[in-house]
């Protein structure tokens, strides 16, 4: 059997001469709306991720295979169905099926007509559609980046693939913020600089938590939580262990359908955090990014033109 990702590889090949299909709200997208409700219990939530990552197969599981899949009770099941809306499992069930057909319809309609670049773009253009209804409301960016601009220092974790969405924030983040330490090493590293941050009177971390979850994000968000540190996280499901420990998440679909995941809407997300952190005090976003403008113009650091 291929591992995952060998299978990603195989299915995302590129090919010529494809058109593109015309795009769809994805089953994840669907059933992450149907399951974001923020009093699920931990059990519940575990039950909404196997049924997210596996919808194909669990739509036509029997209520005692899916508990035993999930790792819970019978009950547990029934309870969760009611919890995101249906009367019962069996309710539940036939909703699954009929995204799980229409899924296996889609898969098959694309193998013949579809091309794989631009089904790819059309699935980040989806992220960036249900990134757009979520800021319909602005006012939770907003606050974030108030309390972001006001932790000095602030931290920023990023680790394995998470690297590169912390580095691009750090390194913006530090033109309008005097004090950002970026963590993109896991461990006891991470740890000392999570506990010096909160001694030297840091008040928020910004974690990363991007597909794969690393176990070592779990823990060193568990160590900054213990130090006294409060949570911003951006992740791609807003169930999960990581979710669980934070004070507040940001999700926001990844692009999956090539081998390795892209960041879309990941990265406006990042970029409207900045953008509120810059807000938050103007007159010191003001005074840095003048003085770095003369920085750049003593040193000849950029390009003319």
């Amino acid at each position: 059997m291929p591992s995952p990702q060998q299978a990603r590889a195989q299915a995302s090949a590129i090919t010529s001469g494809r058109t593109a299909p015309e795009p769809a709200v994805s089953p994840t997208s669907q059933l992450r709306t149907l399951f974001d409700r923020p009093r699920l219990s931990p059990g519940q939530r575990r039950i909404a991720q196997y049924l997210i990552e596996n919808l194909t197969e669990a739509a036509f599981l029997s209520i005692t295979e899916l508990a035993e899949r999930a790792g819970v009770s019978q009950p547990s099941v029934t309870r969760f169905a009611a919890a995101v809306g249906f009367t019962g499992y069996p309710a539940l069930r036939e909703r699954l099926k009929a995204m799980a057909l229409a899924t296996r319809a889609g898969g098959a309609a694309e193998e013949i007509s579809g091309n794989e670049l631009q089904a790819a773009v059309d699935a980040e253009i989806e992220n960036l559609e249900n990134l757009r209804r979520d800021f319909a409301d602005p006012d939770r960016v907003i606050g974030v980046g108030r309390e972001l601009s006001g932790s000095t220092p602030l931290t920023v974790l990023g680790l394995r693939i998470s690297v590169s969405l912390a580095e691009y924030f750090a390194y913006a983040a530090r033109r309008v913020h005097p004090d950002v330490r970026l963590v993109t090493r896991g461990g006891s590293v991470a740890y000392d600089t999570l506990l010096q941050a909160r001694e030297a009177g840091g008040t928020w971390m910004l974690a990363f938590s991007m597909p794969r979850h690393a176990q070592e994000t779990l823990l060193a968000v568990r160590v900054a939580r213990e130090a006294g540190l409060k949570v911003a996280l951006i992740t791609d499901l807003a169930l999960g262990p990581v979710a669980d420990e934070a004070d507040v998440t940001f999700a926001t679909g990844t692009g999956s359908r090539l081998v390795f995941d892209s960041y879309a809407a990941t990265s406006v997300t990042c970029a409207a955090l900045l953008q509120a952190m810059t807000d938050a005090d103007p007159e010191r976003t003001r005074a840095r990014l003048e003085a770095y403008e003369q920085l750049a113009e003593q040193h000849q650091l950029f390009l003319g033109g």
